[in-house]
């Protein structure tokens, strides 16, 4: 059950990361790197969709 925790918070990490390399490609080229910007809002859509998701079960397990 932790390790779904863990995973969570991953999509964050990812997130973070496809923002900097599109801000990075922006920077260096001008150019805007639509396909890291999309993954990042997909990780961040998956990481509140998982804590949503996460707390359900867990309550589920409680009753």
């Amino acid at each position: 059950m932790k390790i779904f925790k863990f995973f969570q918070y991953a999509y964050l990490f990812f997130a973070a990361l496809f923002i900097y390399v599109a801000v990075q490609k922006y920077i260096d080229a001008e150019i805007i790197d639509y396909l890291s910007l999309l993954l990042a809002a997909t990780a961040i859509f998956m990481f509140f969709f998982r804590k949503k998701f996460n707390t359900r079960f867990e309550d589920r397990d409680r009753k």
